[in-house]
């Protein structure tokens, strides 16, 4: 057993007397709040019932959050510039406060199970404004706002079924852990480990190297980081300093309540999320929010097995899910293979995946037989009603009324987001925003992208959804910009741009030309 600090032991003593009085059971005399949380068991239906923090008796969730600061104090203009901020956004904090409702007792109480300064549940406020689908420019995802590899070093998953960085659960052990590792790399500075997560822990110490070797102090303070770093940690800082004390700065912090959310369910098999949130008797949507890591109409086939549960459903869905058929959680229809199908055929058809599909029907290969039959697990509704899916996600952030056209763009070979924005006149980041990617994301062949432009350059695409496709030509003798821009219907200027032609340069036979072709005007002749 970890050996607790004073201050919890304290705060634990307060709420076994007060748990006496009421001839109640103390949420930490079940289970020893200083360790490390196993793999989802069934019992964990129960779990936040059973391992609250003491946390829980004190009049406020803000109030009891203040008993566990621990950072220095960081007094300086970039802490009151942020500060400021808050202050003059009251709108921001409410906005933040009602979506930290359903996760910050979670985050907190992991927090100070482990004898981390509390302020670290504000963290996500300044990472993704407690966001769990919150989604960088630089390819970092979730509440804590892991990047892809350092996702993966923490054990994160990440598929089409389920992304860890998401996953409140997996993704707040992840930060926690790697919080905890910055901070003994660190020799215990809370706010060099705070700058580390959100520059690297090599950025960090090339900063220290730089200082000793000028005889300057190491400190975060003394530090050159870069400018986001110089701000990050300030920006906590700042929002600490509100939440100790929002009667002196005037700011009225939300109500969050001081019991936890949710409880944690061990499902033991993939279910269908509609079916799920039937049982507990919510909205679908309230679901997936506390269930922001499953991309896809279900749980994930590998798991985890597990879902997050209001408290108030909590002892329904468990009794509710306890007798439900294993076979009643996934809708399955019987497909007929044909000539020449594949695994990969039937998986985009049905929307699924080849592994999915292999552990459906026992396959070892990828290998089937035409006349043979696949099982194949379906969403019990509609793909539209599962509109916190990753594809209904996408679907809407691609389709918001925006200014301009919108037209559609499908990704050929060579194609970059650099290269179409430089086309279509938009900036790479609006690009990406707009399919639901950063700027690093990898482009597939085939995949459609979604751009808006400006009325000015509709004739680039004369109708709204409109595809534009990339296609590479290789000149023939006797062709010109000219018969070249008339055989394709696109203009001799785009020609000249998107292949960096100057004017009076001669085509030469067997040179390979990129063109950005209207699909649907060739097609229909127009």
């Amino acid at each position: 057993m970890q050996k607790q600090s004073p201050k919890y032991l304290a705060l634990l003593t307060l709420l076994l007397s007060a748990c006496a009085s009421q001839n109640t059971v103390p949420p930490g005399a079940e289970a020893d709040p200083g360790t490390a949380l196993p793999e989802p068991a069934p019992s964990h239906s129960t779990l936040f019932l059973t391992t609250q923090s003491a946390i829980v008796q004190t009049p406020d969730f803000w109030a009891g959050l203040r008993t566990g600061f621990m950072l220095p104090e960081l007094d300086n203009a970039i802490v009151a510039q942020h500060r400021n901020w808050y202050i003059k956004h009251p709108e921001y904090l409410e906005r933040v406060a009602e979506r930290a409702q359903q996760y910050a007792w979670y985050i907190s109480s992991e927090i100070l199970n482990r004898d981390m300064p509390a302020e670290i549940a504000l963290l996500p406020i300044v990472e993704s404004a407690y966001d769990p689908f919150a989604y960088s420019h630089g390819r970092a995802a979730g509440l804590w706002q892991f990047i892809p590899a350092t996702g993966k070093h923490f054990g994160l998953r990440q598929d089409w079924w389920y992304d860890g960085r998401r996953d409140v659960v997996d993704s707040t052990r992840a930060a926690l852990d790697y919080l905890e590792y910055l901070h003994k790399r660190f020799d215990g500075d809370w706010l060099l480990a705070l700058a580390a997560y959100n520059s690297g822990e090599g950025t960090v110490s090339k900063a220290q190297r730089k200082n000793r070797k000028k005889g300057k102090p190491t400190d975060f303070s003394h530090l050159d980081l870069p400018r986001e770093t110089r701000n990050y940690v300030p920006k906590l800082v700042a929002l600490k300093q509100l939440v100790a004390a929002p009667e002196h700065y005037g700011v009225e912090l939300a109500s969050i309540g001081s019991h936890p959310y949710f409880g944690i369910v061990d499902t033991g098999t993939q279910i269908d999320l509609a079916v799920a949130a039937d049982l507990a008797g919510i909205a679908l949507d309230s679901l997936y929010r506390l269930n922001p890591g499953f991309n896809q109409w279900a749980t994930a086939p590998e798991g985890p097995h597990r879902l997050l549960i209001p408290v108030a459903q909590l002892e329904v869905f468990r009794q509710a899910i306890a007798t439900l058929p294993v076979e009643q959680r996934l809708k399955w229809t019987r497909h007929k293979v044909s000539n020449g199908e594949t695994l990969s055929h039937i998986a985009k058809r049905y929307n699924t995946t080849i592994s999915a599909l292999k552990t459906a029907n026992d396959l070892t290969s990828h290998s089937i037989r035409a006349g043979s039959h696949i099982m194949v697990p379906l969403s019990s509704q509609e793909p539209g009603n599962y509109q916190l899916s990753a594809g209904q996600r996408l679907n809407d952030k691609q389709n918001q009324a925006r200014r301009g056209q919108k037209i559609q763009h499908r990704i050929g070979a060579g194609d970059t987001l650099w290269d179409l924005s430089r086309h279509y006149k938009v900036g790479v980041r609006k690009l990406a925003s707009w399919n639901g990617m950063a700027p690093g994301d990898t482009l597939r062949l085939g995949q459609k992208l979604v751009i808006w432009i400006d009325q000015s350059s509709a004739s680039r695409s004369a109708h709204p959804g409109d595809q534009l496709r990339a296609v590479h030509y290789t000149v023939r003798k006797g062709d010109s910009l000219s018969t070249i821009s008339s055989r394709f219907r696109v203009s001799v200027t785009d020609l000249r741009n998107w292949n960096g032609l100057t004017k009076g340069k001669y085509l030469q036979p067997g040179q390979r030309l990129k063109l950005y072709v209207n699909v649907t005007q060739q097609a229909s002749g127009a």
